[in-house]
């Protein structure tokens, strides 16, 4: 199975100081606005100790169900990686879609593959060719960069047989849908990468 725990290092320490409390009260015993304030303050203290944890135990949740749910990634790579909506998650663990929005925004996860931020493992699916269920986008892409990374440079790939290739893989997807994943990368067009890699040889 997996452990999921938080950074401990990371995470701010804050802690009542009951003994100062006991001093403050003891000497506003004699007015009650002072230890009425003094009450206000003690509550508010607690408040924010009690609301850390909430929210400590929250991404915990949170973070558990993901991994639960893309256990195939942790296992297999990216290659494994299914379609997963904030909604998903939400449902999994009985909690608001906002909150998990809101729990998920700027945390990281670190394992075995990597640092990832956990908005990395939503992603929309694409329908695989053979049938089965959806891909997740980022598997797509990952496939995506494998084959032009590995391209010969005296047979550069179009986006058309990128395709091609790709279907042959199980991935139905469409020629727009390449040029997206393509540029969203940072991955030129066939003539840009013929010549860089002649530039490069």
């Amino acid at each position: 199975g997996w452990t999921i725990e938080l950074n401990s290092a990371s995470l701010p320490r804050v802690l009542v100081n009951r003994a100062y409390h006991a001093e403050l009260s003891a000497a506003a015993a004699a007015s009650k606005a002072s230890k009425s304030w003094l009450g206000e303050c003690m509550s508010s203290a607690n408040w924010l100790v009690k609301a850390l944890d909430q929210r400590q135990r929250t991404i915990v949740r949170v973070a558990t169900e993901i991994v639960r749910m893309q256990e195939a990634f942790f296992r297999h790579g990216v290659a494994h990686l299914k379609p997963m909506t904030l909604r998903d998650v939400a449902d999994g663990i009985d909690m608001h879609e906002s909150t998990v929005s809101r729990v998920t925004s700027n945390k990281y996860l670190y394992c075995d593959r990597g640092l990832f931020e956990l908005k990395y493992f939503f992603s929309s699916g694409i329908q695989s060719s053979d049938g089965g269920g959806a891909i997740s986008a980022e598997a797509v892409k990952a496939a995506l960069k494998k084959l032009i990374d590995d391209e010969d440079p005296e047979k550069i790939l179009s986006d058309a047989k990128l395709v091609d290739l790709l279907n042959e893989q199980g991935f139905d997807i469409a020629r727009r849908t390449v040029l997206k994943y393509r540029e969203s990368m940072g991955l030129g067009s066939s003539v840009q990468r013929r010549r860089a890699k002649a530039l490069a040889g």
